[in-house]
């Protein structure tokens, strides 16, 4: 048995340097990532070796215990993120062969032919949905392939699903970063919901337009801002009641049904006046701005992917279908998907799913083997090292049921149901390594106290640490992939520095996460997640360079948010 080691957060004996040392395997991902010439696996394994090189040698952490942290999350990478990947591409393989894309195109375009609504209900709306119900990557894998589906570009369905994933994701997967929050710091849940509460529906209100402007500019989003309005409104308000006076489980699934709701009523009463917006008859991008940015792949082809509108879309048009068998079947398989994944996500479902099958691997030498230490914690934490191997709850299982059921409903045998999912494998082998990688880093990191270094960096901004507060819990997101991950990591140094410097610990921890979202779209692991839906592969620097200044911008937003709440009078 080998003793416990012990985290050191200035192994140089210079803060600026250690940090920078610890800052040194980021910089190496996303400085090939956002170059031209290194696709993102290699970008990934590339940063992965300087991790294990800052680790070992700057913060002398034992071989032994990095190479374990690295296998956990190259582990983790595959399950439960790879699981869900595969069998949201496997689902998408099988009605590609069935050629239900112009089907499936028309039912959409029933409920609006502008592309700039298509995109608030798909992207927005829907994809809050999913995130609500499942998280974990699933909204941005979805939402990024049936925007391809529905014509947009490869590039903008990446990057427009990114910054669509942003502000639903603090009360994803039915609360689950709000519960992991409240686990680390010893808070009041409700109170940390109700904080988030009333932080995150302003942006709730924002990021609609912001989207739509992103896609379509200035000019294009005013022309339809009141259907955003109502789309945006019809969120955030049920967002910010049931936050505040529920709790954070059923914050996004309520709040984007009522989205849905409201913004297709609205649409049968309202209509944009016909533009260059309006989706042309063969369902591909209008205009040359939407050619130009196609990138390679975007002439359909092997690329086109099934699209789908949201849930509630998806009933509209089935109704309308009723008389239409072969259009009917066409919506079937995202029915499925949506029931499905919205089932697995219920807590009495999990936990009887989890009663059959879920074993845990506890790492052996790495669970409980690292100490976190002061000033990271008050009380040394001895850090858990778990794999959790909910094959049956998982919602990448969820999506499996639905895909098989779809395959069966339209008509394939088994022979050539396996011959697809082994296709699905072949396409996807790289993306899984790169995800793998990614998690990797994250892990060690985590391990390593790499990240606990750079949290120590913000938390001494003084009368500015309610800005730059915000800030870590957006690094936290960007460096993870998880606002779970990092309320884990960050939410306790969060609520110590608050009361450090005189400021709520709620408000503080509820920060983390709310800043936190606008890193999602800057992760690794969500870039490369959307850019294998839209089968843009080997194109992550070029999403990243799209996304920054969106993620940038918002979060520092979100910081002049929480630094009002935190010295104004209310």
């Amino acid at each position: 048995m080998h003793p416990a080691w012990h985290q050191t957060y200035d192994p140089l004996g210079s803060a600026p340097v250690s940090t920078l040392a610890a800052a040194l395997p980021l910089l190496v991902l996303l400085g090939l990532l956002a170059s031209h010439r290194v696709r993102a696996h290699v970008a990934a394994l590339a940063a992965l070796g300087a991790a294990l090189v800052v680790a070992t040698v700057v913060f002398g952490m034992p071989v032994r215990l990095a190479l374990l942290s690295t296998l956990l999350g190259a582990l983790y990478g595959f399950f439960p993120i790879g699981w869900i990947v595969i069998h949201v591409i496997f689902l998408y393989s099988l009605t590609q062969q069935r050629g239900h894309f112009a089907l499936l195109r028309e039912g959409i375009t029933g409920v609006t032919g502008d592309r700039r609504l298509q995109l608030l209900l798909v992207a927005f709306a829907f994809g809050a949905f999913f995130e609500g119900a499942a998280g974990f990557g699933t909204p941005v894998a979805i939402t990024a392939a049936l925007l391809l589906g529905l014509g947009f570009a490869p590039l903008e369905a990446s990057a427009l699903s990114l910054i669509a994933n942003t502000a639903p994701v603090a009360f994803g997967a039915l609360g689950t970063p709000v519960i992991a929050l409240q686990g680390v710091t010893g808070l009041d849940l409700h109170a940390l919901s109700a904080m988030i509460g009333h932080q995150l529906p302003v942006f709730s209100l924002i990021v609609p337009f912001w989207l739509v402007a992103a896609y379509a500019g200035w000019r294009g989003m005013l022309e339809v801002w009141p259907a955003i309005f109502v789309c945006a409104a019809g969120f955030a308000v049920p967002q910010y009641l049931m936050a505040t006076l529920h709790g954070p489980w059923l914050v996004d699934v309520t709040a984007a049904a009522c989205s849905l709701a409201c913004t297709i009523a609205f649409l049968r009463l309202w209509k944009p006046r016909a533009s260059a917006w309006n989706a042309a008859a063969d369902g591909m991008p209008v205009g040359e701005r939407g050619r130009a940015a196609a990138g390679p792949g975007a002439d359909g082809g092997a690329h086109a992917v099934a699209s789908e509108p949201p849930s509630a879309v998806i009933a509209s048009a089935v109704i309308a279908s009723a008389g239409h068998p072969r259009r009917l079947l066409a919506w079937m398989p995202w029915l499925a998907l949506s029931v499905v994944v919205f089932a697995f996500g219920l807590p009495m479902v999990k936990a009887a799913l989890n009663g059959l099958f879920a074993p845990q691997w506890h790492v052996p030498g790495l669970d409980k083997g690292i100490l976190r230490v002061a000033p990271v914690v008050a009380v040394d934490v001895a850090e858990p090292a778990v794999l959790s191997l909910n094959v049956l709850s998982a919602t990448g299982t969820a999506i499996l049921l639905a895909a098989l059921f779809s395959a069966r409903l339209l008509g394939y045998s088994v022979r050539e149901t396996a011959a697809c999912y082994w296709n699905t494998l072949r396409l996807v082998r790289t993306s899984l390594l790169t995800i793998s990688a990614m998690m990797a880093i994250g892990y060690l990191s985590r391990y390593a106290g790499l990240d606990s270094v750079l949290g120590l960096a913000f938390a001494h901004a003084g009368w500015w640490y309610p800005f730059f507060g915000t800030m870590l819990g957006w690094l936290g997101v960007a460096l993870t992939g998880s606002d779970t991950s990092s309320n884990v990591l960050f939410g306790n140094l969060q609520a110590v520095t608050a009361r450090q410097v005189g400021l709520d610990p709620v408000l503080m921890a509820a920060a983390n996460s709310s800043g936190g979202v606008m890193g999602k779209m800057i992760d690794a692991q969500s870039i490369v997640v959307a850019s294998t839906a839209t089968r843009f592969a080997g194109e992550e620097g070029r999403i990243l360079r799209y996304v920054f200044f969106h993620s940038v911008a918002l979060a520092a937003l979100v910081g002049a948010w929480v630094m009002a709440q935190a010295y104004l009078p209310r």
